[in-house]
């Protein structure tokens, strides 16, 4: 059966499914810095945009070089250890989860203020079974809810900043001049903006959402939607901050945090502002439900195929979506709206803290592509002081959010560990499954008949997981080389076999290669090594054909780091990695 062919997003569709996230936080961020930062809060939010913009040249620099879906995950597993790539996708897992809960239950808030008799946390189950619906659906009409929700949403900001300006052009800068005489809260001005500031980086989460689904963006499309992200957030949170210390007294802040641009649609325009802001509200935070599950889908399937997850993800429907994924991921985030009896603080706490250490490992991703893969092509570069300062600002932030609420952290450990013991379980199942069989063959004979059959069953086990064969292209590399390619498989992936192939287009003789290969051979006795010989040029139609032949998936063929001079980019590989 012909598998169909789906249409890449567009410049409009991408930005659309990543910026209600990320545009979305213009709900709540300026009212979250005004109550750290005061009348100082529209600084700490130019610094957090500042940031961001170092950030647009850091993830330019990584997808630019290898597009494919996974974001920090991706760029880890393809410049140091499987594991350190887990920790990344297991944080971007979480911060997608707190996410989808956090949006879908702060929308029926604010939808429980028009329809008071609304009961918030079934109003919330019933959202996130619709955008698992959607999701299933497919890309196509995901992109397409996400456009008409980001063109609305953007609408909205732009009328409350409109009817703002209306209202201190007919009133005047009196209450802006009170506000900036009022003493600030926290000491002084530089505690002021740094605890503003750490605040204010939640402004920011959603930025990484286009990184784990650049496969599905048209060519050239992923740096303009990093570009769009950023003009967005650099305008309105600064924007609205200075609007709302114009307009409302610091004061009446606190007591109407948790819907503040709704107060000052009410004092600027009147109910009908206030209303429409409101439903404004309802709709980008259910797109921003809807981001969580396009990338959480997007990053899932990359760990699946790299068998970090059980395969039975992989299966799709008609439409080419992984429904198991997107079912699985809805089951998770109820669990956890009921876990937290919908308790936006503990949520928040996993959201702020899973997201930051995203950007920071993005970030050492960044240096790590540098320093390992100087050679491989990218289309921008961000020069190395520029991403240590922008990984200090993370640091900064995430030491920061710790001192605003210690608890928060306390509470995103709970949901990392528990996470992280069941990545290492898959990452080390063979290991696992051997001390189970020497376990089971130590109490042998009180149960005799039941270890016998899960002997059976775990051995079996183990030879599966083992019988994946990985292939590596070398273009005729020396002992050293090729003894670290050995180490990288023997230390990452759970296999006994590796094809290792030389595509050549010329009749020279690798007898040195193959004496080489027979000492690695005999060095490493848990890996069987076959050596092939392929007349022809690398490149994409050669993958395509062995990888058919042998039914070994792309991603596990790995290269060393393609040079300038090489005809193809990565992503036109089909997802074989770089280890070298």
């Amino acid at each position: 059966m012909k598998e169909i062919v789906h249409k890449k997003l567009n410049q409009l569709q991408a930005t659309a499914i990543c910026g209600n996230d990320i545009s979305s936080s213009c709900l709540y961020v300026s009212a979250l810095t005004i109550l750290y930062a005061g009348q100082y809060a529209w600084i700490s939010l130019l610094i957090v945009a500042a940031v961001l913009f170092l950030f647009r040249r850091i993830y330019g620099e990584v997808v630019g070089a290898i597009p494919l879906n996974g974001g920090a995950y991706n760029v880890l597993l393809n410049t140091s250890t499987k594991r350190l790539a887990s920790l990344a996708a297991t944080l971007t897992v979480l911060s997608y989860m707190a996410t989808a809960v956090i949006s879908a239950s702060e929308g029926m808030h604010y939808l429980h203020g028009i329809f008071e008799t609304l009961n918030v946390t079934i109003a919330t189950v019933v959202v996130l079974v619709l955008f698992t619906g959607l999701a299933i659906l497919g890309i196509g009409e995901s992109a397409f809810v996400a456009v008409i929700i980001f063109i609305t949403h953007i609408a909205t900001l732009s009328l409350l900043v409109l009817a703002s300006l209306w209202f201190i052009l007919n009133n005047g800068l009196e209450t802006f001049h009170i506000n900036w005489e009022t003493p600030i809260a926290y000491g002084n001005i530089k505690t002021a903006l740094f605890l503003g500031f750490s605040a204010a980086m939640l402004g920011i989460s959603g930025f990484e959402s286009s990184a784990n689904f650049v496969e599905e963006q048209e060519h050239g499309v992923f740096p303009k939607t990093l570009r769009n992200m950023w003009a967005i957030v650099s305008f309105f949170n600064p924007v609205i901050a200075i609007l709302l210390i114009s307009v409302i007294p610091l004061t009446e802040v606190g007591a109407n945090k948790e819907s503040l641009l709704a107060h000052l649609g009410q004092t600027t325009g009147g109910s009908w502002l206030a209303w429409l802001i409101s439903i404004d509200a309802v709709l980008v935070l259910c797109g921003a439900v809807l981001t969580s599950f396009v990338g959480v889908s997007g990053l899932l399937n990359r760990m699946t195929l790299d068998r970090i997850l059980p395969n039975y993800f992989l299966k799709k429907n008609k439409r080419g979506s992984h429904y198991r994924i997107v079912i699985s991921f809805l089951i998770l985030c109820i669990s956890v709206l009921f876990a937290t009896r919908g308790h936006l603080e503990s949520l928040a706490g996993v959201y702020t803290f899973s997201f930051l250490a995203v950007m920071a490992l993005f970030g050492i991703g960044n240096l790590l592509l540098k320093f390992k893969r100087s050679k491989l092509p990218r289309p921008e570069r961000a020069r190395g002081i520029a991403v240590v300062v922008a990984v200090s600002f993370i640091i900064a932030a995430f030491i920061g959010n710790m001192k605003l609420n210690i608890n928060a952290f306390y509470t995103f450990l709970k949901y990392m560990v528990p996470s992280l013991i069941f990545i290492g379980i898959m990452l080390n199942r063979v290991i696992l499954i051997r001390l189970m069989i020497q376990a089971l063959e130590y109490f042998y004979q009180p149960l005799r008949r039941f270890v016998i059959v899960s002997n059976r069953y775990l051995q079996k086990m183990s030879v599966e997981i083992n019988s994946q064969e990985f292939v590596f292209f070398t273009k005729g590399d020396d002992i050293a080389i090729l003894n670290k390619v050995l180490q990288y498989v023997e230390n990452n992936e759970t296999t006994k076999k590796l094809k290792i192939v030389h595509v050549k287009n010329d009749s020279s003789n690798n007898e040195a290669l193959i004496k080489d290969l027979e000492v690695l051979d005999r060095a490493y006795d848990d890996i069987d090594i076959e050596y092939l010989e392929i007349q022809g040029v690398f490149g994409p139609e050669i993958i395509d054909e062995l990888s058919q032949k042998w039914k070994i998936p792309k991603n596990f063929m790995f290269i060393g780091s393609p040079g300038n001079k090489f005809s193809y980019r990565v992503s036109d590989l089909g997802g074989v990695r770089l280890i070298m």
